[in-house]
């Protein structure tokens, strides 16, 4: 009776083959658990001493439960005068403020209080299994004396569970596993409003376009009138052809009628 005996190297690509699997499986694990995080994300720039839109992405790390409540607290340091959510269908949002220890001057104007949390309750909806949510907001103005604002989060899931987002990362350490939201600001604008202002006495750009405009025009006149000149002329060239080739066959018959 002869027993068949797998060879070494068919076992050896089986084991490759599994531990190739399994490193496989851990990576695609890893890599979810690390980008569920809630986060912050610019629309567009977030100038220091400006104002930006934001929004706050919350996706759902459960499998079995539904997120029911966001609440995002702004740092009392580097406080915002101005914390606007935009409205999200399906929840309720509160905006909570603070009295502060030292005025803002927002305007021309003293602010004795700043927005120091939103909450969004559901109110309809919720964040399901496999799903996310962005909550817009308005913030401004972005503080001027630092590089970052860490928004911490706590998410609330409806069988009572609580995850607090509020590990704030440090210098040449892993990222914690619960880290909080961090919205990074770039250098100020001119405007103080995400934009830069013109030069001082660059042309304005309507007459920059005008002027373009302008020698656009001309630039196709010129081109319109050469391409009609050659046409012209080709035309003309044509003609004094057909005519040449009518005359020389009229002096040919003409020849012949005389011979005969």
């Amino acid at each position: 009776m002869t027993v068949f005996r797998p060879s070494s190297s068919r076992l050896s690509a089986s084991r490759v083959a599994l531990a190739g699997g399994i490193a496989l499986s851990s990576v695609v694990l890893l890599s979810g658990t690390a980008f569920a995080h809630v986060s912050v994300q610019p629309q567009g720039e977030a100038a220091k001493g400006g104002y930006a839109t934001v929004n706050i992405k919350v996706p759902n790390e459960r499998d079995n439960a539904s997120t029911v409540k966001v609440e995002v607290n702004f740092p009392l340091d580097h406080p915002l005068a101005s914390v606007m959510p935009q409205p999200v269908p399906g929840w309720k949002a509160e905006v909570t403020r603070s009295k502060l220890s030292k005025p803002l001057e927002l305007h021309g104007k003293k602010i004795n209080e700043a927005v120091s949390k939103v909450t969004w309750t559901a109110d309809g909806s919720k964040i399901g299994p496999g799903q996310f949510q962005q909550f817009p907001l308005s913030l401004g103005r972005l503080p001027e004396d630092a590089d970052e604002l860490v928004i911490k989060a706590i998410q609330t899931y409806d069988n009572k569970d609580v995850v607090r987002w509020i590990e704030e990362q440090k210098e040449g350490a892993e990222e914690p596993q619960f880290p909080a939201p961090v919205l990074k600001l770039s250098a100020a604008s001119d405007d103080h409003h995400g934009g830069a202002a013109a030069p001082s006495g660059a042309p304005s750009a309507s007459a920059d376009d005008k002027a373009g405009h302008e020698d656009k025009t001309a630039s196709h006149k010129e081109t319109a009138a050469a391409d009609s000149s050659d046409t012209t002329a080709r035309i003309l060239g044509v003609l004094g052809i057909l005519i040449g080739v009518a005359g020389v066959a009229f002096g040919v018959l003409a020849g012949r009628r005389r011979s005969l």
